[in-house]
């Protein structure tokens, strides 16, 4: 590897070292339904996303659930001094991406066989504190 790619790469392990992120794989649902749970839950303050997800009826979202409280673990043991509340701590990033896919037959009529798919799907959940990321903003612009 040349010394600009390992700069670059050492640069990225420090960057995401300062990230909040929690990533569920090969969740056996399919990622059209997971977006639908996880494009209400993008951009809001974690304590209403946690309301959201809690109180919504689609299944998913007891799974993104789950993980956005493993999120917010990982962010308290990053900063441990810091409270939750005076953090202001909202969801970033939501992405999901397509994992696995299992390929099964059922039986049809005839001696066929038609193949069923069984989609499964990558999450990724990243959290950011309001007040860093406004100290940011402010550094950028001086």
């Amino acid at each position: 590897m040349g010394a600009r790619k390992r700069i670059t790469s050492e640069k990225h392990k420090e960057e995401k070292k300062q990230l909040a992120f929690a990533r569920l794989n090969n969740c056996p649902t399919s990622t059209r339904k997971m977006r639908l749970v996880a494009d209400l839950i993008r951009g809001v303050e974690v304590n209403k996303a946690l309301d959201v997800l809690r109180y919504n009826t689609k299944e998913p979202s007891k799974k993104l659930e789950k993980l956005l409280m493993s999120a917010i673990s990982n962010w308290q043991k990053k900063n441990e001094e810091a409270r939750i509340e005076k953090s202001n701590l909202f969801v970033k990033e939501v992405y999901v991406n397509q994992g696995r896919t299992l390929k099964r037959l059922r039986p049809a009529p005839q001696g066929r066989g038609y193949r069923i798919r069984k989609r499964s799907n990558h999450v990724t959940i990243i959290l950011d504190s309001l007040n860093t990321s406004q100290q940011e903003v402010v550094s950028q612009t001086n």
